[in-house]
């Protein structure tokens, strides 16, 4: 599972002198985005999308976790975002098996094993990335037909 932030335009020159109502702005690291996300459950062998829902920019990611879970799923692959929501997530697939990142620095040191470990989930979750980017390119390419 994962999300990535539509954009949309934030200009209010429009015919009706306002900003779209269903969109909102949100903060990724420390750039401000104004739009929708979209949210994906991707099953992990195939890498067919089963799940879709989108939302504005400002919702957490974890409150459309319970809409992309059809309640089959053996394990759940998601990033640190999803952390903490075991109880979400069996309510919504009982038997999955959680699988999401966890934090690797404390205090005091670096965990090296749940680094390691970070690094094997990672390396599933991308087969999730890699829709967002295909839908990207994909969507990128009418606009360049159009231009030429």
């Amino acid at each position: 599972m994962d999300a990535t932030i539509l954009h949309a335009p934030s200009s209010t020159k429009n015919e009706k002198k306002e900003r779209d109502p269903e969109m909102h702005q949100t903060r990724k690291e420390n750039q401000w985005f104004f739009g929708a996300k979209a949210h994906i459950g991707v099953d992990s062998k195939e890498g067919v999308v089963h799940s879709v829902c989108t939302s504005a920019a400002s919702v957490s990611d974890v409150h459309m976790l319970p809409d992309l879970l059809h309640g089959d799923e053996k394990k759940l692959w998601g990033d640190a975002g999803y952390q903490g929501q075991t109880e979400a997530i069996r309510k919504a697939a009982p038997a999955v098996q959680g699988m999401t990142s966890r934090r690797v620095k404390t205090k005091t040191d670096v965990d090296e094993e749940q680094k390691r470990k970070n690094r094997t989930k990672a390396r599933v979750r991308s087969k999730v990335e890699g829709r967002f980017a295909s839908s990207s390119a994909s969507s990128a390419l009418p606009r360049c037909a159009i231009a030429g």
